[in-house]
């Protein structure tokens, strides 16, 4: 690590702490020239494994202008799209893997994707699990009305109870 005041090309760690999100490290540094410190934050990078084989690094901006696309005319904000593709990358990291393939990423994508709005969901996952026919789309909206009827009756029931469902 070259110093940034000095172009010195050594420095020694004097001291290191995990961020708060626990995704970077903060090492704090000083130069032996000349003896000042600085600080550098070290994240982990990660890689995309395209199907053509090229790998590229990773890009939430890419998360952010595919889902987009599959949100436009709905009601989410960027800011619903920029703490989605946080979350996706975050989830992504926690896998322990450094490189991902494409897909992947794609699957990654539809479990919060559903989560902010079904409809842009549906959308995305058509194009993403090349949804060929009407029986396709009539799949998947079952398996989400499933999943929200089951969860209606749950929070009824933690309502009846006076607890919460989860508890």
């Amino acid at each position: 690590m070259h110093c940034p005041f000095c172009r010195h090309a050594d420095s020694r760690v004097v001291d290191s702490r995990t961020s708060d999100d626990g995704l970077s490290i903060r090492r704090r540094r000083q130069c032996p020239q000349c003896n000042r410190r600085f600080t550098t934050i070290e994240t982990a990078s990660l890689s995309v494994v395209k199907r053509s084989g090229a790998t590229e690094p990773f890009s939430r901006e890419k998360i952010v202008n595919g889902v987009r696309k599959a949100c436009q005319g709905r009601p989410v904000s960027d800011d619903d799209l920029a703490v989605l593709a946080q979350r996706v990358e975050e989830n992504l990291r926690a896998s322990g893997s450094a490189e991902l393939d494409a897909y992947e990423i794609g699957l990654a994508i539809l479990g919060p994707l559903r989560d902010l709005d079904e409809v842009a969901y549906l959308r995305f996952a058509s194009v993403y699990q090349a949804f060929s026919s009407l029986e396709d789309f009539e799949a998947a909206i079952t398996v989400l009305r499933a999943e929200n009827e089951a969860a209606r009756a749950a929070a009824e029931a933690g309502d009846a109870t006076g607890q919460p469902a989860d508890a």
